[in-house]
Order: structure tokens, then sequence, then C-alpha cells
């Protein structure tokens, strides 16, 4: 015998409605509330089409978020859901009757669906799910008039067909339905389509933007008054932005100096921007000064990865108000050894009580500058993580860094190169000096506190393409194995 609990009645009544699809349409505006989450995830589950369509145009509730159930990979399911939204538009409804407000596509779960599930493995009478239980799982923007649209875009040259019949369908409603994407991904795409696509989705809801493109400068400078349109905007991620280098494309200084100019002015429209993520942004240096005096809120997270800087870009960081409130500082891949780094240093002693993360991987840093930012790192008492992977320090700077550690009593995650000793003349890895060093380096540490995830390792080897790294034991590259 199984030893599995039977289905309670109200289990059995449910399954058997699912069951025969037809039998579910049918009476689907009787049904009792509570069971409707469960029945509409089961739908889904089994890709009843018929069953969806008709749930969506009698969708009891004010909000729907149905973006963790729908397959966007399935073409017959998402016209299924846009067809019970065209038949919704176009029904009368009883006066009092809850209207759909919001349609959230996006790829999150909602804690809708825990009110659906609780009713569902409840073995006592459930309680009716009324409106007043939706509407605490509700966000601020759903209390609207017009339907809303929330989805999250990822906008590339080639469309597949279920994105493609979206945002058609989108475009032709654009007039009935409030569209608004929140986070919006564009890689290489046309400009046609962007220019359609910002004309159905309004600039001014997108919050995080990630664009990867190879544009030139003059593209750049075509988006640019979208870009300064998304006025809410919390977080960017440009990347990578390549220099095109081809004659036919090439443009006069004037143009360039132009075209940077109104690409770094959008920065300074932007009322809640906090996270900036810059990698292989072309035209960077000498303009970070400029980009970073145009913000209009105290940023959490920098982040400059493989960009040219100058030193005029940093002088800046000591006296920019909106970089003092930063908790995540990434400057990777960035050449710093031919820069002088008391700007920097300046930063860090602003940052001693809010910074939690910091990397300086890959910054061909010397031990002259790490001496500089050794006085403010030691007051960095937040600091969680830290990575200074594949810069080159001697055994006695790395020695005098970890003695200076002693308030940083949160790391949870700490990241050195291994020391200049290990190496020979020719960069090749001695597997003895390597453990030995990398032994008296934890010694040393654990004289001041207790480490709890650390490692040492070694610039990426030419020949095999790995790296050697010390944490717990030694871990060595196929060529020293």
């Amino acid at each position: 015998m199984s030893g599995q609990t039977p289905p309670t009645l109200q289990k059995r009544a449910r399954q058997t409605q699912l069951r025969d699809e037809a039998l579910a349409i049918s009476p689907l505006e009787n049904v009792p509330a509570v069971y409707v989450p469960w029945l509409f995830q089961e739908a889904f589950a089994g890709r009843y089409n018929s069953l969806i369509k008709t749930m969506v145009a009698a969708w009891p509730f004010q909000y729907l978020p149905v973006g963790s159930l729908i397959n966007m990979h399935n073409l017959e399911t998402l016209q299924a859901l846009l067809d019970g939204v065209d038949r919704r538009l176009t029904r009368k409804f009883p006066p009092g009757r809850p209207k759909l407000q919001v349609l959230d596509m996006r790829n999150v779960h909602h804690v809708f669906w825990n009110i659906g599930s609780d009713a569902n493995d409840s073995d006592s009478d459930a309680e009716t799910l009324d409106e007043k239980q939706v509407v605490k799982a509700l966000p601020r923007y759903a209390l609207r008039q017009r339907l809303k649209i929330i989805v999250d875009l990822s906008i590339s040259s080639q469309l597949n067909e279920e994105k493609a019949y979206f945002l058609n369908w989108a475009k032709q409603r654009k007039g009935s339905i409030n569209f608004c994407c929140t986070k919006m991904k564009i890689w290489d795409a046309p400009d046609k389509v962007i220019r359609e696509i910002m004309n159905v989705f309004h600039p001014e809801h997108i919050t995080e933007l990630e664009l990867y493109t190879d544009w030139t400068l003059l593209r750049l400078a075509h988006f640019a008054p979208y870009f300064g349109q998304m006025k809410n905007l919390e977080k960017v991620f440009l990347a990578p932005l390549h220099k095109n280098t081809s004659p036919i494309m090439n443009i006069t200084g004037a143009s360039k100096v132009k075209c940077i100019k109104k690409i770094i002015s959008q920065f300074s429209k932007f009322n809640c921007l906090q996270h900036v993520f810059m990698k292989r942004v072309h035209f960077l240096r000498d303009h970070l000064h400029q980009i970073l005096g145009c913000l209009r809120t105290p940023l959490q997270t920098l982040s400059i990865t493989h960009c040219l800087i100058s030193q005029t870009d940093l002088d800046s960081f000591s006296c920019c108000h909106n970089l003092f409130k930063l908790k995540n500082l990434e400057i990777r891949g960035v050449t710093l050894f031919a820069l002088d780094l008391m700007p920097l240093r300046g930063l860090l002693g602003k940052l001693a009580g809010t910074l939690k993360s910091l990397d300086f991987q890959w910054c061909s840093m010397k031990d002259s500058q790490l001496i500089v930012l050794l006085p403010a790192l030691s007051q960095c008492s937040q600091l969680n993580q830290i990575n200074f992977y594949s810069n080159d320090f001697s055994m006695a700077i790395l020695k005098d860094l970890l003695q200076h550690t002693a308030t940083w009593s949160k790391m949870n995650v700490e990241q050195y190169p291994v020391p200049l000793e290990c190496y020979d003349a020719l960069g090749h890895v001695s597997r003895e000096r390597f453990v030995e060093l990398c032994q008296e380096l934890m010694d040393t540490l654990r004289a001041k506190r207790e480490p709890k995830s650390i490692s040492f390792a070694t610039n990426v080897c030419q020949n095999c393409g790995k790296t050697c790294v010390y944490g717990q034991g030694a871990r060595l590259c196929s060529c020293l194995q």
C-alpha cells in the first residue's frame, strides 16, 4: 500500500475540473476565488491554452503576475495569453467586479502565487480569496485605470518568433494598453527596431539598462536622447563600446567632441541612478570626470573595467561628492602604474565607513602604489570582499598590507597576487617558493585575525592558460603538477 495521504475532496474536485478542460472553462466565473491561482498555474504547467485564454479574459483580481509561469519560447501559450487580454479589453463586466489592472510578464516569482499555494495545501475549509488579500500583494503602480503590461526586454538584431510576435502585438495596441519595460538589454539592434520599441515602451519606466554594442560614436549620439529620457534609471551597464576605426566611419575631431558631449550630458538627467558599470567604453579617457560631475545622486556602485583613464579623471575621485557613499568600487583591468593614486587614497579615506567590496584586479599596480593606498585601506572597516589579483607586489609589501588589516573583521573573501619572489627571471613560477611564501603570508595574517576565505594566485601560465592558487592548500597549474 502507498504511504501517501489520499487527496482531500477539495483537491479531487479541483483535479477533476482541470482534467476536463471544457468543464473548467464553462463555470469559471463561479469558481471560488481561492482556487483560481492554483487552477491558473496548473493550466500553464499543462499548456491548456484554451483554459489560459478564458481565465485571462475572466481574471477576477486586479493583478496577474504571469512571468514566472509563461515559457516565452512557446508561441502557442503566449498567443493564448495575449488572446485572453484582447478578449478582456472588449468585454463588459458587471459593476463592482475587480478589473485587471496589471499584467506582469517579468520572470520573477510573486507573493501572489503563495496565496494560491497556501489555499491549495489547506485541508480545512478554504477561506475566500477576497480583494483585500490580493491588494496586499499589489505594487503601488497596480491601482491604475488602464491595463498596464510590465515586461523585461532583451533586444537584438535577431528576434525569436515569440518575441517578434509579442512586440508586433504590443505595437498594434499601444493606444489602449500602457506598456512598461523595467529592465532593458540592447544588443546590436537596428536603429529602426529601437525606435519602434521606445515608441511603445516609454523610456521613463526603465530602471535598469544594459547596452552591449559596437556602435560608433555617431550611433551612440543618436541613441543619447532615448538614454536621457530614462529619468528613473537606477542601474546602467555600458559594454563594450568599441571604437570603429574604419576610415569610412571616421568623424572629424569637432564632431567627435560634440557626440561625446551629447552622450555624457544625459547623465545629468537621471534622478535615481545608483549603480554605474562601464566596460571597454572607448571614449571614457579624459571624460570620466565629466560623467561623475554630471551625477545628481550618490552612487552605491562604480565599476570601470578595461578602460583607459587619465590623471585628470582620477583626480576627480577625491572631490566628487556623489562617490562618497560608495559600497562597491571596481577598477578592473585599468592600467594604474603610471598614475598618481593619491586621489584614489583620498576617496578610500572617505569611504572607510561604507565601502563593502573593492576590486583592483589586472591594474598592473606596483609596490609604491600599494604603499600610497595602505593607510586608507587599513581604515575600511566595512569591507567584506577585496580582490588584488594580477598586480605586481613584493613579499615585503604584501606582508605589510596583511599586518594592517586587523580592522577587517567583516571580511569574507580575500584575493591577493602571489609575491614577485615566486617567479624566476623568465616569469615562470617556482613551485617551492610559491608554497613557502604563500604559507608565510597566511601565517602573517592569522597572527592578526582568522580569515574566512583567502587565496593567493599567480598570473596566467603562458603554456597551459591556468593559474596556481594557494588557499586551502596549493592548486597548481598543469605545467607544475
